[in-house]
């Protein structure tokens, strides 16, 4: 499979396992970041011994619902935006 992420591209495997600090990297985030969101049940992962292991596929379904979210909120915004007129050209 193909992922980007600011301008770089890594090609790997969506069923493999991968570290938090792997995770986090792919995500953009801090690896702290990443054990909190398994440690709340956001992003599934398994243990080896004390190391938590996520699945790739999960990372990248994690990475869209997060897109998905910031698209709807920015839409959100701009629709209360325009509703309150702050589109308007008054200039």
């Amino acid at each position: 499979t193909l992922l980007t992420h600011h301008g770089g591209v890594v090609i790997g495997a969506v069923d493999k396992d991968v570290t938090t600090g792997q995770a986090a990297k792919m995500l953009g985030v801090s690896r702290t970041y990443v054990c909190r969101l398994v440690d709340d049940g956001r992003l599934p992962c398994r243990y080896v011994g004390t190391h938590r292991r996520i699945k790739t596929a999960d990372v990248l379904a994690f990475a869209e619902r997060r897109l998905s979210e910031r698209r709807a909120a920015l839409d959100d915004l701009a629709r209360v935006s325009d509703e309150a007129g702050l589109y308007d050209d008054d200039i």
